[in-house]
């Protein structure tokens, strides 16, 4: 016919580009099968006993001062472990994963050899922590339940709050866990976990320390994440306060989303 015609014949059109993230996260939701029942400990039994030794526990010695907001010890303590959990846990999801990941011989290096651009991979992966934060955190939030360490029922939204500071700290975790080595990794419970978890008003409010401590646990995400999920647990929530914890949650995960963005490339296309 294009003989006749004179007209050259018109070659189908391509197929769109799919979004090729959604492999990555397939591949570790693969994997999560065949794991998940170990991290039932983590999710729900660290929590449990956490709340009921400190909580229940120590919060029978403690009184209500006005600092407590009034409240018990319970009540107060439970949401900032909340928070800080959810911070252990996107920092456990990211730094030792993706160190193994982004060595020699590590799924990342497989993952490159496909159709998967390193942006593909980190997304997928970022989503798979996204995931064990918010799964992490509805756990949470359900033992406080079922222990009535909550004040309101907006305690419900705390879990997106919860899940937003983990990716606070999973993203640049990330962003910094792909260009060290997994013996590296260690370094950050000891500098970084530890610290935040005593001086990000977890165990006691902030106004308590030093000046200087205080500004510097003010420019922290955990004390961002603490006071966003303690007021929404508590009923103290007001909407200028939680939207600013908010934004600098979401800014802080941008920003380690961006520098994770260019370190996968450097890693992965080397």
């Amino acid at each position: 016919m294009s003989a006749i015609t004179g007209v050259a014949p018109v070659a189908p059109e391509a197929p769109p580009p799919r979004w090729l993230a959604r492999r990555a996260l397939a591949y570790h939701l693969f994997r999560y099968r065949r794991t998940w029942r170990g991290t039932v400990v983590i999710s729900i039994v660290n929590p449990l006993l956490f709340l009921m030794a400190i909580g229940l526990g120590l919060g029978r010695v403690v009184n209500h001062p006005p600092a407590l907001h009034g409240v018990s010890y319970m009540a107060f303590f439970a949401p900032g472990l909340l928070a800080a959990a959810a911070m252990q846990n996107g920092i456990i999801e990211a730094a030792f994963p993706v160190s193994r990941a982004a060595a020699p011989g590590g799924s990342y290096k497989v993952a490159i050899t496909t159709p998967l651009a390193a942006s593909d991979i980190m997304c997928g992966h970022m989503l798979f922590m996204a995931l064990r934060v918010a799964m992490g955190a509805t756990a949470f939030v359900a033992v406080m339940l079922a222990l009535g360490a909550e004040r309101s029922a907006l305690v419900a939204l705390a879990i997106p709050g919860a899940a937003l500071t983990g990716l606070a700290f999973a993203t640049p975790a990330a962003a910094w866990a792909a260009t060290v080595s997994p013996q590296s990794v260690g370094k950050l419970f000891k500098w970084v976990v530890m610290p935040l978890y005593l001086f990000s008003g977890t165990f006691f409010p902030v106004s308590q320390l030093p000046l200087a401590l205080r500004v510097l646990a003010y420019i922290t995400p955990l004390w961002h994440g603490v006071e966003l999920c303690r007021s929404l647990s508590l009923g103290t929530a007001t909407w200028g306060a939680s939207l600013g914890h908010v934004i600098y949650l979401t800014a802080v995960t941008g920003t380690g989303t961006v520098l994770a963005k260019r370190a996968y490339r450097r890693r992965l296309y080397v």
